[in-house]
């Protein structure tokens, strides 16, 4: 009796029943098909190995068992036809925006094939876009780039998006990083003086790195260039060379050059000059001004 009410039930119910095993079963292969690659990639990829292809391939192959299972599902339900042919009236409409859409979407993913062929970005590299957007490649999808901002907030750009943007890569070829140290001190001060001190605090910072060439050792050339950048209206402004090897070494090292060259200046007498005004009148008469206190 059961059995036979079991058996009328599936009979019943076997196209609403086959659709959710379908969806089911495509959802399980591919969590358990992207778990499966996470551990591969963990065991046979070394920590310095560029992950960006594995990442494509991991989102692709989700991609690909999604589709197929619900292309499976949808093949299944024979009215589909008859309903499609239904909705003829307002197809129009429908079809200017799936068709807008799937420009974007397929956009999205010839622009990704493209990132991951010719590679101006990969996975931890740090990329700065329209000036204001720094971080580091945290992931490509075929859809998508995530980018980890220094406050770690994750920006989604979309591939198309990012593919058209002018883009500054840290990391592209060479992670080596040159920050621009720029004091400007007093027209009075020893600029002999104020050069050393900025070359010095340069070349003894731990992070500095010595890019000169062979060559250059042999001929004695210094280890640290410092110049006169120009000369303004109250200050003369002073540049040093800085070398990391990479962008957050860079960001440290010119912190501390910065602070540690203000605090010999102040030592050794050199002077940051800032801002400050003189007031005349012309019939030399100073009015008279409260006192604050």
């Amino acid at each position: 009796m059961i059995l036979n009410m079991l058996s009328d039930i599936l009979i019943q119910y076997q196209l609403p029943i086959t659709i959710a095993i379908i969806i089911i079963v495509t959802i399980i292969l591919a969590r358990v098909s992207k778990r499966l690659f996470k551990k591969f990639i963990g065991s046979k990829v070394t920590e310095d190995e560029d992950l960006t292809n594995y990442k494509f391939i991991e989102h692709s192959l989700s991609t690909i068992i999604y589709l197929v299972g619900f292309s499976l599902a949808i093949w299944r339900i024979p009215a589909l036809e008859h309903v499609a042919q239904s909705m003829v009236a307002g197809a129009g409409i429908l079809a200017i925006a799936v068709g807008f859409a799937s420009q974007q979407a397929l956009g999205n993913i010839i622009s990704g094939l493209f990132i991951v062929i010719y590679k101006p970005y990969v996975i931890n590299d740090r990329i700065t876009l329209r000036t204001d957007l720094r971080g580091v490649v945290e992931d490509i999808s075929l859809r998508h780039t995530v980018i980890r901002n220094f406050e770690n907030q994750r920006i989604i750009i979309p591939n198309s998006v990012i593919s058209n943007e002018v883009l500054i890569n840290s990391n592209f070829n060479d992670s080596k990083i040159c920050r621009f140290i720029d004091v400007g001190i007093s027209y009075g001060s020893d600029i002999d003086l104020a050069k050393k001190i900025i070359a010095e605090e340069i070349e003894n910072h731990p992070l500095n790195i010595d890019v000169r060439t062979p060559e250059d050792i042999e001929n004695d050339t210094a280890r640290v260039f410092v110049r006169v950048l120009s000369l303004l209206d109250s200050s003369v402004m002073i540049r040093g060379w800085a070398w990391a090897e990479d962008a957050q070494s860079a960001f440290l090292l010119q912190c501390d050059v910065t602070e540690s060259i203000k605090k010999r200046f102040d030592k050794e007498g050199v002077v940051i000059p800032f801002p400050q005004r003189t007031i005349s009148y012309l019939d030399n008469s100073k009015p008279d001004i409260p006192n604050p206190n």
